[in-house]
């Protein structure tokens, strides 16, 4: 490993080394927004009807949920998904959940599926960093040997029930690229 000694400076005059990706990045932000925006709209509009016993709306905008970054194909994307205030008396409160955007949504399903590639590609081996940032960029947050080691058992643990599941009628090896995941069988 090296070191590197240069401070890498910002641009005082706040031009990005990478403007294209900046603009690509705001306009998923942009496009997510609108979105989840319609989403909730619908939402509202099927409870338009109901009021309050003071005649206010039942189901009314409640600010943001704390703003979240969300790792894409493109880099971390800045998300805020709107909230709702159920003000009935009802004994279950009505809730906003994006479609769109879950409350568990961390990574793409696309950086999800990576994963496990690079692990059994090798770069699991300590030089992935480099590759993520070349990837997604230079932050990307969230994505360490753990993680990608926990995504790549949990293939490896599916393979291998899988073929355990068939090697009760014939025997099964699996190869992927150079990596061998299961033990060659007995007999």
């Amino acid at each position: 490993m090296t070191t590197n000694t240069i401070t890498q400076l910002s641009d005082p005059q706040g031009f990005s080394p990478d403007p294209l990706t900046d603009l690509l990045r705001s306009g998923a932000q942009r496009l997510i927004e609108q979105a989840v925006e319609a989403e909730l709209s619908v939402l509202l509009e099927a409870y338009a009807s109901e009021k309050t016993d003071d005649g206010r709306a039942r189901l009314v905008r409640h600010g943001h949920l704390p703003e979240r970054e969300v790792i894409t194909g493109i880099g971390a994307v800045p998300v805020k998904v709107p909230r709702v205030r159920d003000r009935g008396d009802a004994a279950e409160k009505i809730r906003f959940t994006s479609t769109i955007l879950p409350p568990y949504l961390r990574k793409a399903k696309s950086i999800e599926e990576l994963l496990p590639w690079l692990y059994l590609k090798g770069i699991s081996t300590g030089d992935f960093h480099e590759a993520l940032a070349a990837l997604l960029s230079p932050n990307a947050a969230g994505l360490s040997l753990t993680t990608i080691s926990r995504r790549s058992g949990r293939l490896v643990d599916r393979v291998r029930s899988l073929a355990t599941a068939r090697s009760q009628h014939a025997a099964v090896r699996l190869h992927l690229g150079a990596r061998r995941l299961l033990p060659p069988a007995n007999g």
